[in-house]
């Protein structure tokens, strides 16, 4: 198994080459925000273990909205990201990318306010990645290598299976056995899963047990603390501030524009999270609580209930001010959102509701996001337009991806009953 990994790479933009860099980034795009896989500058498709990428301007418009808690306004600049999820270590792709388009990488990063004109892009790529505090990936070990394969596969057994049919076969193990005959004639070829990486699996192990041991010992000490904890959570979420603000209509209209050119649509956000050392570290413990999860927990196809999510990550920066938060979805925005105030409300309710202008919470896992037109609102004003976004595999969700994957291993398994295989049959 080839586990997968992610880079970010955040910088600060300078202020009058905002719009010079927006203009470059449209370059690579054959799309509003969709970029092309050969373009000439950073040709994403020649990197064959990349699922996604993308180049963001975070540009907090919410910033406004941090008076109303009475803080003071702080260093917050706009940044350029540069970020994507890989298989195998993401050291060895931006090694590659680096390889391959470095020097459209410094046209990029020129407008940033820290990159020399003789600078290493490599190494200053490196000095300026920022790991997520919590990172979710749809099916660990899933390759784009897999992916293709059984996209391939699949679509050459419905094919094939088409044709069988058209001259009267029926039997669900003949069926299988010319749907084999046919692959192992003609293709599509199938890779063999790689090992997996020992120190990968070994890291996986100490951090699950690191895990357990850090809940065996926390556990004890909140519930102790909880009638104390309770009480400050309760006074935040009565004296917080409900912020409602529109959406400015021009800028929901750009990004509107820019989605669903595909069945996936990128999702890229930044907000300021709530003064106080109280609510700080409610973030990071949730996050760290999330990343647990995510990592040991919900590893195969699902986050929580939501199932359509293929890769997100959560990035604190600013010094504990700011959260960043992009994800890859299956569908519109809409029912994204949907999805998960109907699924898993008590979850976003956990993880953002520690953020200025979030709906008020009651004890933490209630109401919050179930007032679902407040919810949406604070969401879609976080919303940053993605300016440039590749993805792997177009046209494919994480439930064709899953699917797929059951197909192949259909065709390998040769104990199926024949209602297992009538079964298998109809998902091709």
């Amino acid at each position: 198994m080839t586990p997968q990994s992610e880079f970010l790479v955040l910088a600060p933009v300078r202020p009058e080459a905002l719009k010079a860099l927006r203009a470059l980034l449209a370059k690579m795009n054959a799309k509003p925000g969709q970029a092309d896989p050969v373009n000439r500058l950073v040709p994403f498709g020649a990197f064959p273990t990349l699922h996604v990428a993308r180049f963001v301007v975070l540009e907090d418009e919410t910033l406004v909205d941090n008076a109303a808690f009475g803080m003071k306004p702080f260093d917050a600049p706009v940044y350029l990201a540069f970020l994507g999820d890989c298989d195998g270590p993401a050291s060895d792709l931006l090694d590659e990318v680096a390889c391959k388009a470095g020097a459209s990488l410094a046209r990029v990063f020129s407008h940033c306010k820290d990159f020399p004109a003789d600078a290493d892009v490599r190494a200053w790529m490196q000095k300026r990645l920022v790991s997520s505090q919590a990172y979710y990936v749809n099916w660990v070990g899933r390759t784009v290598l897999q992916v293709k394969e059984e996209a391939a596969l699949h679509a050459a057994l419905a094919t094939e299976l088409a044709r069988v049919r058209a001259e009267g076969q029926t039997n669900p193990g003949e069926l299988q056995t010319s749907l084999r005959a046919a692959v192992a004639a003609n293709g599509p070829k199938l890779s063999s899963p790689a090992p997996t990486p020992l120190p990968w699996f070994l890291g996986h192990i100490a951090d699950l047990l690191f895990g357990i041991l850090i809940l065996a010992l926390a556990v004890p000490i909140l519930l102790i603390a909880s009638p104390l904890l309770l009480w400050i959570l309760r006074r935040h979420e009565t004296r917080d501030p409900e912020l409602t603000v529109p959406i400015d209509p021009v800028r929901a209209n750009i990004i509107s524009a820019m989605e669903d050119h595909d069945v996936t649509n990128p999702f890229s956000a930044i907000g300021t999270i709530k003064p106080g050392a109280f609510r700080l570290a409610l973030v990071r413990g949730s996050l760290w609580l999330l990343n647990f999860g995510a990592a040991q927990i919900y590893k195969r196809g699902r986050l929580a209930r939501v199932g359509t999510i293929h890769f997100a990550r959560w990035v604190i920066v600013d010094k504990g001010r700011r959260v960043i938060f992009i994800s890859n979805y299956d569908g519109s925005l809409e029912s994204y959102m949907d999805d998960f105030v109907n699924k898993a409300a008590f979850g976003l309710n956990l993880v953002f509701s520690n953020g200025v202008g979030y709906p008020t919470t009651n004890w933490l896992l209630l109401d919050g996001a179930q007032d679902e037109q407040r919810f949406k609102a604070f969401l879609r004003r976080r919303q940053r337009p993605t300016d440039v976004w590749y993805r792997a595999y177009p046209g494919l969700t994480a439930f064709d991806l899953a699917r797929n994957s059951e197909i192949r291993q259909g065709l390998e398994n040769d104990t199926m009953s024949d209602d297992d295989l009538r079964r298998w049959l109809a998902k091709i």
